[in-house]
């Protein structure tokens, strides 16, 4: 068989196809999320910090202004940007405890619709297995 053949082989395998979706709808759901942190949950953490956006929060790491935005800094020189650190771990730990829920939610209805399958009946002994026990109990006899 030719890569090629192997390839749209792979390709077409439902496996493949419905990763693919998964992935694209993660990503736009990421988006959400980051917008989530950084327009509805981290202004008012900020504001009860100092009343700054948390994201500019930073060290300076040369002689710089540490009264200058975060963009302004990064022109100058070196900074440790932990609040935007801070951000990004809090959109992370969202997205995850999300995913988290849908994935649980998934597996809980699996388990509802596929009901466990019944044993099947035991098969009827073969004939010379009914022979031999009647020559056995006979012989008990």
């Amino acid at each position: 068989m030719g890569m090629m053949q192997e390839f749209k082989s792979f390709a077409m395998r439902g496996n493949v196809i419905d990763l693919a979706v998964g992935v694209i709808i993660g990503a736009a759901f990421s988006k959400i999320v980051d917008s989530l942190v950084q327009d509805i949950i981290m202004p008012p953490i900020g504001k009860l910090i100092g009343g700054l956006d948390f994201a500019n929060y930073y060290v300076p790491l040369n002689n710089q202004d540490p009264n200058l935005s975060l963009v302004e800094a990064k022109k100058l020189g070196a900074v440790l940007a932990y609040g935007n650190f801070l951000t990004i771990l809090l959109n992370f730990l969202i997205l995850a405890f999300v995913i988290f829920q849908m994935v649980r939610l998934v597996h809980k209805a699996r388990a509802k619709l596929e009901e466990p399958a019944k044993p099947a009946d035991p098969a009827p002994p073969s004939e010379d297995i009914v022979l031999l026990r009647e020559i056995r109990d006979s012989l008990r006899k």
